[in-house]
């Protein structure tokens, strides 16, 4: 039952209005794309200028180079044992397989500043030069690396080596995923959007506001209130 008319049809109005906004924002007119996932690959293409971490990890590397490492990797079958050599080979490397092992003997610096090389075309959206490079897809040659570092930081961790494994650990994070997980974003700077980027934080802010008036004066229409 309405008790007060002006804040039942005030409330129902708003949430009209807010249905058909919501609406437009799901459909695809914000070039080709909808609302939510315009704003994503925004945010996303703005974030990837200030998570380039290579260059640094590429200077860090410099203090393994000469760094003998010798571990056992496992893996899950021949097709990957054979990638993930390449990878280590290409790296300067030695690599033989024993059964289901990848048993490594190679330069830490040196393969770390392979995978650094790998990483840094992927994150530049040059994923054709390391396609090429090892012949097959480049985002599969970015998954190896992600298991061999993920590995080889666990053995080097078993062989007590933890300051080497805490370095695998950065490079696995701050290069191998941020570079996959930007694959084919375009960097944006920020001040070239801030516009842009302001107009969306206020419409979230008042687009909430804007629901809770809608809710809060429907329900007052109905008579229905909350009390301390």
């Amino acid at each position: 039952m309405i008790v007060n008319q002006k804040k039942f049809y005030s409330g129902v109005g708003l949430l009209s209005a807010f249905t058909i906004v919501l609406f437009i924002i799901f459909m695809p007119v914000f070039n080709g794309q909808n609302g939510l996932s315009y704003l994503d690959s925004l945010y996303n293409s703005i974030s990837k200028g200030s998570a380039y971490y290579i260059p640094k990890l590429k200077q860090e590397t410099q203090a393994l180079l000469g760094q003998t490492i010798q571990v056992s990797l496992p893996t899950t079958d021949a097709r990957q044992r054979i990638e993930m050599a390449a990878l280590f080979i290409r790296g300067g490397a030695r690599a033989d397989q024993e059964g289901s092992l990848l048993n490594i003997r190679g330069d830490l610096g040196t393969i770390l500043a392979s995978c650094l090389d790998d990483a840094d075309d992927m994150f530049n959206n040059q994923g054709e030069k390391v396609s090429h490079k090892y012949g097959y897809p480049e985002r599969r040659v970015l998954y190896n690396w992600w298991t061999i570092l993920a590995a080889t930081d666990k053995a080097l961790k078993k062989q007590k080596k933890f300051s080497e494994a805490k370095f695998i650990g950065l490079v696995l994070k701050k290069a191998v995923e941020c570079a996959y997980n930007y694959y084919g974003i375009e960097t944006q700077n920020i001040s070239d959007k801030y516009g842009l980027v302001i107009l969306s934080l206020v419409f979230y802010v008042v687009y909430t506001l804007w629901y809770g008036f809608a809710v809060m004066n429907l329900f007052e229409g109905l008579g229905l209130k909350l009390d301390h």
